[in-house]
């Protein structure tokens, strides 16, 4: 197998191309100076960035772990690309279409802060105004990164790198931001039908976990695809450990402040991940099965996805159901999956996918004013039926969106660039095919 690959000019166009924007389009800012900021709130922020970032370098190793030792490399890569690319979108319109002036409540205009010009010089975003507004479109920047890092698992072992590159593009713009615009902007549809998540349950983990359904239907079964044998037990022990310190930032950093409600999304997020992990392998134990590494971070890990829509909204005690809970759904869908012909290769739509359905919609079950009174009623556990109504709804809407947008952009991108690697490249493994690199 040669390792030389074909030619091809575009991608260097199109990044000379953003230079020579960037060079002409963009304007040193005006800063007069007169917000006031808590800089404790500032540097709470600026750590709980960091923190999210290194959540993609952990994926990284949780996934790379877990494939055969000929797609380690390759399947790392795919999250690594990841903080790439989607920075470049970011700075010259992802942020815009975001967080941008709403467009019907589904989108934001791509040109409201077009290579992040106004940026450092706008007030505060609401619910984050203690902190300057760059640093909250930074913040932001890191989960729009995870989300279609996620996605890497469903197709592993399977995808053209090229194709992949051009297939995460598509997904930020027509399906990511959508959703983020959708669920997180005061114009936002689902916003406005009152659907609460508090750290990206439907804009990251449904977002990605549903399009990893897409994928895996789409792309179809790999060779040999019954034959999982995980290249590093240590690396997914690793990546866990990345993932779990990072979701402090992830899901604490998401109430914007040094404060109260800080302190409760992280006890929330470490009692639904522990109980998790827990459920997960006593059911293995109660089916007969030795408990297991694998087993124990799988688990954590949905108990993670499955608190973050609600991680800032329900008590210590509801986090445990919400994981306990999540843990068991998710296993038995792996079970379903693993008795399917969907490859899916590292489940991560029964893991993210149907973790994060269900904590949207137990969210909608045990969200407390009491615990955060910006929310405008409770849900349904304690008597009241709107909450929950709207996230049943917000749910379907979502899933239906980001299934039917999914096939379409997985079609586009293989009329344009064919997605699955041949037979030969697949049997020679993707560190070697695609990339000329092996362990």
């Amino acid at each position: 197998m040669t390792l030389s690959g074909r030619k091809s000019y575009l991608p260097i166009v199109l990044m000379g191309f953003v230079v020579l924007v960037s060079l002409f389009f963009s304007k040193a800012p005006s800063i007069d100076g007169n917000f006031e900021y808590n800089y404790a709130d500032v540097a709470w922020m600026l750590t709980s960035t960091a923190l999210v970032l290194i959540m993609t370098p952990g994926l990284a190793y949780f996934y790379g772990g877990m494939v055969k030792k000929k797609n380690v490399i390759s399947t790392m890569l795919q999250s690594f690309i990841c903080m790439a690319v989607i920075a470049v979108l970011w700075v010259v319109f992802g942020f815009s279409l975001v967080f941008g002036e709403s467009l019907g409540g589904i989108i934001g205009n791509p040109t409201t802060y077009f290579m992040f010009n106004g940026v450092l010089e706008e007030k505060p975003w609401d619910g984050a105004s203690t902190i300057p507004f760059a640093l909250f479109a930074i913040y932001q920047l890191k989960f729009a990164i995870i989300a279609p890092a996620l996605i890497t698992g469903a197709f592993a072992e399977r995808i053209k790198f090229t194709s992949f590159v051009l297939f995460i593009c598509l997904f930020f713009i027509f399906i990511y931001a959508p959703l983020a615009h959708a669920t997180w902007h005061p114009d936002g549809i689902l916003m406005k039908m009152g659907v609460l998540d508090f750290a990206g349950g439907t804009v990251v983990h449904m977002s990605a976990g549903l399009t990893a359904l897409a994928s895996a239907i789409f792309l179809r079964q790999g060779k040999n695809y019954h034959e999982h044998t995980p290249a590093r037990i240590t690396y997914v022990l690793l990546g866990t450990g990345m993932l779990w310190f990072g979701w402090i930032g992830f899901n604490a950093g998401s109430a914007f402040a040094a404060s109260e409600l800080a302190a409760t999304a992280l006890i929330t997020t470490s009692t639904a991940s522990g109980a998790a992990a827990l459920t997960y392998i006593f059911l293995d134990a109660a089916r007969g099965v030795k408990p297991s590494a694998m087993g124990v971070c799988i688990g954590a890990v949905v108990g993670l996805v499955a608190i973050t829509p609600a991680a800032g909204f329900v008590t210590f005690g509801h986090s445990l159901v919400i994981g306990a809970v999540t843990a068991l759904i998710s296993r038995f869908v792996i079970d379903w999956r693993t008795r399917s012909k969907i490859d899916d290769t590292l489940d991560v739509f029964p893991s993210h996918g149907v973790g994060g359905m269900v904590g949207m919609l137990l969210t909608g079950v045990f969200a407390s004013k009491q615990i955060n009174p910006a929310i405008e009623g409770n849900g349904l556990f304690y008597g009241e039926t709107s909450l929950f109504t709207a996230h049943v709804i917000g749910l379907i809407g979502a899933t239906v969106f980001t299934l039917v947008l999914a096939f379409i952009l997985l079609k586009i991108c293989d009329m344009i660039s064919p997605l699955r690697v041949s037979e030969a490249e697949e049997e020679a493994g993707l560190d070697l095919s695609q990339h000329g690199e092996k362990l």
